[in-house]
């Protein structure tokens, strides 16, 4: 499974693109994790068949409605690891839990 690490600069914070990446990543069935980065870039680690890579590589050049001339730099290409797949599997089902802790 190839895994790429970007980092997309631009004006992507405040907008949703963390959010809107993770649920187009999601509908791709692309794996990984998406954060903010200090200096006002978005940093995401993702992993997915060349098909899927290809696809959200495209989504984030262009990002949500917010944002504004995103800048997509690859910092690190490879492949993944089978615990890293399994993680993320674990990953995907935390934020329903969170939540279902956090309701009334």
């Amino acid at each position: 499974m190839p895994v790429k690490r970007l980092v997309i600069s631009g004006i992507v914070q405040g907008v949703g693109f963390r959010y809107a990446m993770m649920s187009q990543a999601r509908l791709l069935g692309v794996a990984g994790w998406v954060r903010n980065r200090r200096d006002g870039s978005v940093e995401a680690m993702i992993a997915g068949d060349a098909i899927q890579i290809e696809a959200i590589l495209e989504w984030s050049r262009e990002g949500p409605a917010g944002a504004a001339n995103p800048d997509l730099r690859t910092l690190r290409s490879g492949s993944a690891s089978p615990s890293l797949r399994q993680l993320w599997a674990g990953l995907q089902e935390l934020p329903g839990r969170l939540l279902s802790r956090l309701r009334p």
